[in-house]
């Protein structure tokens, strides 16, 4: 259960006071629905009001504070038009401007003769001074903030209303025993949390917004440890439950290599080491394997599976989409038959009596491995004995996905997890912290580097007759169209009318592959450009992941400039993949944006994925990368994996020996942590100590 100390800041934002129904709706938007939520919730920016100039000499543009008498008030002829009170200190005359005034209101806050403190931005209109909806009216004895912090805002919620709400959940927060080693606070000159806390909230200059004050160094400090914490201990746990040797003959295993029409390549054979090691130990395998676009990671991850079939167990195949499936299958298909193994599929399509008899066949032990998409998790499908489950581009499933997936047999699977997006280590820390990490570098013989290049929207034309001049002379090519605003259907109709103009331009046979089709029709597309039916495939983001058609040699992003960095990459590694030269052309639109201009300058100066993922996670951050939602993996609120790198490398060793010298957190420290870890969301690990 959750400590009582925190229950005030557990309760819902509703319970502090002035928060009705429809101001707790708006406040949930920006930070979240408890009072802990709103003080995670860091200032954007800060208002200095301790400019306090004379009113002639008053800067234009700028926030002011200033001392006025009210002169008088000139209500509005029409109603549209706006409300002005002249005021005036003892060196010039400004208006006061109010549109849809209460002109009651403002004779009582504003009375003639009376003197005033206002303060908001002073501009200039037709040479006179002008402040329209002052900040602040208050009387001269009155007290006004010297600095405010400034906090993001949702349509219809007043800055007012969040600070205030702000301010009344940080007068909630209770002292906490201290969860921290004393000796690390005073090496680095950390203050307390509570401290901490308020600091952030009260910057003076823009300065204090930065990720690298001691303030927020140690707030980001206590989020990351819980982080690593939950992740030690969740992995502890995984370990613990029902581990297994997997040790296999190594036939069926020299017959695939041997069906192979190439040699497998150090990096390919040292993490298959590395993944064979741990699947012959007692305890279960939980690894990540990491390898560029079309490093050779799918025969890496079946000569696993060949390993728990030789142990005379099964093994799954989980892959994103029914494409990538149908791909895995054709490829996989003939070096399971010179291995002697049973390989079946099941995605959504399969229905009726063919999916009862893979599903029978498959508890019955008569398929000895099975490669599907998310149709794996299906109540229904039972295997006879699990040994190694595959989690292919793992970005697109979360943790809780994953452990679905391997309690799928008698006993808990092992577990290969797969990505091709490459994960800088700050990020893989954060995200797969539970996993230990195999990394295939290098590319595999025969794949040629990909000519990036990089063109604006006015060279089209250029573009589509070199396109006419490749496609003539028998290449193949895709023409990508990114999703607009997140609208399936604006990005459905630039993608179909795309196709249109290229088929008019180019006079050649063009697919179309979106995510609104059936899977069956995207296959049969795919297979007509493998084919040679069709010569252009103009598709949507669809296409990112794991499509293999070695024939296509030419990849054109358009609106490249909307892209992240791994996602370019991913596309571009769609082409490369036979023998022929192949090119990339990033097709932007408009004027570029630093972000975008060095973005796609990185594209085309390199093409090393993890050079790319690094660089990446600096321009667009951790959630964008990873794609939060997709990832199961918990958002960071305090902490940024960029700058405070070095503090997460201390808090993933923190965690480890913290966990060494108390692995229930009995002691003093111990109790503080469990409490860190409630604060900070992590009651699963939590529910992991009490379990064991």
């Amino acid at each position: 259960m959750r400590p009582s100390i925190l229950f005030p800041l557990f309760a819902d934002i509703r319970a502090l006071s002035g928060v009705g129904p429809k101001l707790e709706k708006l406040i949930a938007k920006v930070a979240g629905p408890r009072l802990v939520d709103l003080i995670f919730d860091l200032p954007v920016g800060v208002v200095d009001r301790s400019y306090r100039p004379k009113l002639s000499a008053a800067e234009a543009g700028r926030i002011a504070t200033v001392a006025v008498s009210v002169l008088d008030h000139l209500p509005p002829r029409i109603k549209s038009q706006p409300y002005k009170v002249r005021v005036s200190d003892d060196s010039a005359v400004m208006e006061l401007v109010f549109f849809r005034a209460d002109a009651r209101y403002l004779m009582e806050v504003l009375p003639l003769r009376a003197q005033r403190l206002v303060s908001g931005k002073i501009e200039r209109f037709q040479d006179r001074l002008q402040m329209a909806h002052p900040d602040y009216i208050l009387g001269l004895d009155g007290t006004l903030p010297r600095h405010e912090p400034v906090y993001a805002l949702t349509e219809g919620l007043a800055a007012k209303s969040l600070s205030r709400a702000i301010k009344g959940a940080l007068e909630r927060v209770p002292s906490m025993a201290e969860w921290q080693d004393p000796a690390f606070l005073k090496q680095r000159g950390f203050a307390p949390f509570g401290e901490a806390l308020a600091a952030v909230h009260a910057p003076s200059h823009e300065a204090d917004l930065s990720p690298s004050t001691p303030a927020r160094q140690r707030l980001a400090y206590d989020e990351l440890l819980a982080n690593q914490l939950a992740l030690t201990l969740i992995r502890a746990r995984l370990k613990e439950v029902g581990g297994r040797a997997l040790h296999g003959d190594g036939t069926r295993k020299a017959l695939v290599i041997a069906a192979l029409p190439f040699a497998l390549t150090d990096g390919q054979l040292t993490a298959l080491a590395e993944i064979e090691a741990d699947m012959a130990g007692e305890t279960r395998m939980l690894r990540l394997l990491q390898g560029d676009v079309g490093s050779g990671k799918t025969i890496v991850a079946f000569l696993a599976l060949t390993r728990a079939v030789e142990a005379g167990l099964q093994g799954a195949f989980m892959a994103p989409t029914e494409i990538l499936v149908r791909q895995h299958l054709a490829t996989l298909l003939p070096l399971a038959a010179a291995a002697g193994i049973k390989l079946a599929a099941l995605t959504g399509r399969e229905k009726g009596a063919s999916r009862e008899a893979t599903l029978k066949a498959l508890a019955a032990g008569e398929i000895d491995i099975l490669i599907g998409t998310h149709a794996l998790f299906s109540e229904d499908v039972g295997f006879r004995d699990l040994g190694l489950a595959v989690v292919d581009e793992q970005h697109r499933f979360g943790v809780h996905q994953r452990m679905q997936l391997q309690g799928k047999g008698k006993r808990p699977a092992d577990v290969l997890v797969m990505t091709a997006t490459p994960i800088p280590r700050t990020l893989a820390l954060t995200a797969f912290g539970d996993m230990d990490v195999s990394k295939i570098t290098g590319r595999p013989p025969g794949r040629q580097p990909v000519e990036t290049r990089v063109i604006g929207a006015a060279r089209l034309d250029d573009l589509i007759a070199h396109l006419a001049k490749a496609l003539a002379a028998g290449q193949r090519a895709y023409w990508v169209c990114p999703l607009v605003e997140e609208s399936e259907k604006i990005d459905l109709a630039a993608a179909e009318e795309r196709a249109v103009m290229l088929r008019g331009a180019l006079g050649v046979s063009v697919g179309l592959v979106h995510g609104r089709m059936k899977a069956a029709e995207r296959d049969a597309a795919m297979a007509a450009l493998k084919s040679g039916e069709i010569q252009l495939l103009v598709a949507t983001t669809v296409i990112e992941v794991g499509v293999d058609v070695p024939e296509a040699t030419i990849m054109v992003v358009e609106h490249a400039e909307r892209f992240g960095l791994s996602q370019l990459h991913q596309l571009r590694g769609r082409v490369g993949r036979g023998t022929g030269k192949s090119s990339c052309i990033l097709l932007y639109h408009g004027r570029l944006g630093e972000t975008a201009k060095a973005r796609l300058a990185a594209m085309r100066d390199t093409d090393d994925g993890f050079i790319i993922a690094e660089m990446d996670l600096k321009l667009r951050g951790p959630g964008d990368v990873l794609g939060k939602r997709q990832s199961g993996m918990e958002e960071l609120r305090l902490a940024d994996p960029v700058a405070h790198a070095e503090l997460l490398g201390i808090a993933h060793d923190d965690a480890r020996l913290i966990l060494a010298r108390d692995p229930q957190l009995r002691s003093t420290r111990g109790e503080a942590l469990r409490v860190l870890l409630y604060l900070f969301g992590r009651d699963d690990a939590v529910r992991y100590l009490r379990a064991g």
